[in-house]
């Protein structure tokens, strides 16, 4: 199946192209805020299929999917700019919402959560760019369909929830406002996610959130710190050395007050603790017990308007990390960003972000890493063309890519559609 999903189904550069050029010349391109053409849009787009969705979802039942292409290309710097291999990337999600209240009469919910993908080659950082942090966040390699997510949700109490199954540890940790979807946000990975944080890859594991009052909230978790998405986990975290990631976070959300209304915000704080056995840097004997810890906030600074739930605005994001720099690579961690919805006329729900993050390298591996640091800029103009497709161009400039020497630093250029169906 697999060999037959990479021949068949894989859309080349030149099918993108024609995808975002069919949306222009149909006629399906408007300003955002206009309902009625919008809602054409979605008859368009989907047909008849919208009405066997909502007749789902009156029974407890919530589909949904996603495709995402990418297109990137180094002009500058890097490996090269001259090899083609990478370039285009994409993924597909494909996700479904149970809610057992409705279906069972337990109060509850299951997620289930398929994910695919493609790439010509292992990736335009290997090829073109060599950079640490890592340019493109979506490339997850050629894949049919793999069952990434299976969690269920249990409300033991208005304030206390319960997550068990397989799970995405980075929707849930370290999370961001602004700086936490590579499908909507932020390409590269040091703006989704916090770069010194070793998460595993959406493993087995339990979370307990507990909201201690409505703007303070505790939550901790335990993952299978050997996982690998593409598996179930019951070998890794059952069998063998039996390691486990351990989590916990503290965080506030108060809502500042305006002129226009509430102002949403979140600042948190957390520890990890990862016992496997890892290497460490200056010695070949193998070190335990690493441990880390971080901090993360984001806060909207100005409503344009009083209309509830819409954030049209400037916000403001940032993080840290620290890692042992006895046995971890990346030793400091920071980024720092800022988005606006709407900052254009007529274009609401458009978004223009740029963001800055910056790793610095232990010590201890020089010689892997003669430079002290890579830094990355980000710029994106997020894009909403009709109610179901997102266009994101964006560029990156990379200093001191993979921390080498004698690699010039690198400018990436690239352009995201982003699907809903």
């Amino acid at each position: 199946m697999t060999e037959a999903f990479e021949k068949g189904v894989v859309v080349n550069k030149a099918g993108f192209m024609l995808i975002v050029a069919v949306c222009f010349i149909s006629g399906r391109i408007c300003p955002a805020g206009d309902s009625q053409t919008d809602e054409r849009n979605s008859e368009r787009l989907a047909d008849d299929f919208w009405k066997l969705t909502d007749h789902i979802e009156d029974n407890g039942i919530e589909i949904s999917s996603g495709l995402t292409q990418i297109y990137q290309r180094n002009v500058k710097g890097g490996f090269s700019t001259n090899n083609r291999k990478g370039e285009y990337s994409g993924s597909f999600d494909l996700e479904m919402l149970l809610d057992t209240g409705r279906l069972l009469g337990i109060d509850g919910s299951f997620f289930v959560h398929g994910e695919g993908g493609w790439t010509d080659t292992e990736g335009i950082d290997a090829t073109s760019v060599g950079s640490f942090l890592g340019i493109n966040a979506d490339a997850i390699g050629n894949r049919s369909l793999d069952v990434v997510e299976a969690f269920y949700e249990a409300s033991l109490t208005d304030r206390l929830s319960l997550f068990t199954g397989k799970i995405d540890f980075t929707g849930f940790f370290d999370s961001s406002a602004f700086a936490n979807d590579e499908r909507t946000q932020f390409l590269n990975g040091s703006l989704v996610n916090n770069s010194a944080i070793p998460f595993p890859d959406y493993s087995l594991g339990v979370i307990v959130d507990y909201d201690v009052s409505d703007n303070w909230y505790m939550m901790a978790g335990v993952a299978d710190a050997q996982a690998d998405g593409r598996e179930t986990g019951f070998n890794t975290a059952f069998h063998s050395e039996d390691y486990f990631f351990y989590i916990c976070e503290t965080g506030i959300t108060p809502q500042l007050d305006s002129a226009n209304g509430p102002l949403d915000g979140a600042y948190r704080a957390g520890l990890w603790y990862d016992p496997q056995d890892k290497t460490h840097l200056s010695s070949s004997r193998n070190m335990r017990d690493d441990t880390g810890f971080y901090l993360s906030f984001d806060q909207l600074l100005y409503r344009e308007n009083t209309n509830a739930g819409n954030n049209q605005g400037p916000g403001i994001f940032g993080r840290y990390g620290w890692a042992d720099s006895k046995i971890n690579e990346l030793t400091n961690f920071w980024s720092i960003g800022l988005q606006y919805q709407g900052l254009f006329e007529g274009r609401d729900e458009d978004v223009l972000a740029a963001g800055f993050a910056h790793g610095t390298f232990s010590d201890r591996a020089s010689s892997s890493y003669p430079e002290d640091y890579e830094s990355v800029l980000e710029v994106y103009y997020n894009s909403k063309v009709t109610p179901w497709l997102n266009l994101s161009p964006s560029v990156q400039y990379i200093a001191n890519p993979g921390g080498a020497n004698g690699i010039s630093d690198a400018v990436v250029v690239g352009l995201r559609a982003q699907m809903d169906f």
